[in-house]
């Protein structure tokens, strides 16, 4: 059957993105209405802007559209990852230690599906995650969806 289209995406995009100085943070392919979408949310040190996303959009539309691994009309949209950015490599978890970060798991762990709180590593394909002074390892292969939480 192949890789999933986002992922297929991911390896085809990702050098040339990163030949512009960026980081691939995100692929998205989703449906929303009758219009199917292609997001790629793309990242730097200093933050992105509109150049950036245009100049990702350019380069990568060519290549996708040579390369054809979505077999149906979609539309390509490039933006940042926002303030609520999503954690999924190694390097993000390693990045943001000491941040805090939400996260969502496949099935009930220790009776809870959402876990807030400060990053205090990654270990063995373990999330620690500092709550309220306790520690919580989180399996890596339990979480749905990790992202840098809103600090108020």
């Amino acid at each position: 059957m192949g890789l999933p289209i986002e992922q297929k995406v991911e390896v085809l995009v990702t050098p040339i993105i990163q030949e512009l100085g960026l980081e691939l943070v995100d692929v998205e392919y989703i449906k929303e209405g009758a219009h199917w979408y292609l997001r790629l949310y793309i990242d730097k040190e200093d933050g992105i802007d509109l150049d950036d996303c245009t100049n990702v959009s350019h380069a990568v539309s060519d290549l996708l559209d040579k390369n054809d691994p979505i077999p149906q009309a979609y539309m390509l949209e490039v933006s940042s990852p926002g303030l609520e950015r999503p954690l999924k490599k190694d390097e993000d978890f390693i990045r943001y230690q000491g941040k805090l970060i939400h996260i969502r798991t496949k099935e009930p762990f220790q009776g809870y599906h959402e876990f807030t709180g400060y990053l205090a590593g990654l270990e063995n394909d373990v999330i620690i995650l500092e709550y309220e002074k306790e520690k919580v390892q989180l399996p890596r292969n339990i979480i749905e969806k990790a992202n840098l939480a809103l600090e108020f």
